[in-house]
């Protein structure tokens, strides 16, 4: 009973550990696919937000314009931006915050 008992207080150890690591994963995702101009079409632009079971993560935007594309990050801790976020980068946040994990697409024009 020795060996069973080892065993299942290390499996015990082994889980616990696994799901303090997977409350650090990504595991919400709110995507937003824009036009920022009238200049570009087809929703080249887009604000992608990703968070953890702690509502911790981050917005990641990219702009596209005629003469490049610009990419933009925000860190987000408890739900809550550092910095000013555009509409998109909202929405995209909100998308996160409200989806089950990998749910989460919208479009704007």
């Amino acid at each position: 009973m020795g060996e069973v008992d080892t065993s299942v207080r290390s499996l015990d150890r082994r889980t616990t550990a696994l799901e303090a690591q997977g409350c650090k994963a990504v595991q919400r995702v709110g995507l937003v696919r824009f036009n920022p101009s009238e200049a570009t079409g087809s929703n080249q632009s887009c604000a992608l937000a990703l968070l953890d079971a702690n509502d911790d993560g981050l917005i990641v935007s990219s702009l596209h314009a005629r003469n490049g594309t610009r990419i933009y990050a925000k860190a987000i801790a408890t739900g809550r931006a550092e910095a000013a976020l555009s509409d998109e980068e909202s929405e995209a946040l909100r998308l996160a915050m409200a989806g089950r994990p990998g749910a989460g697409t919208a479009r704007h024009s």
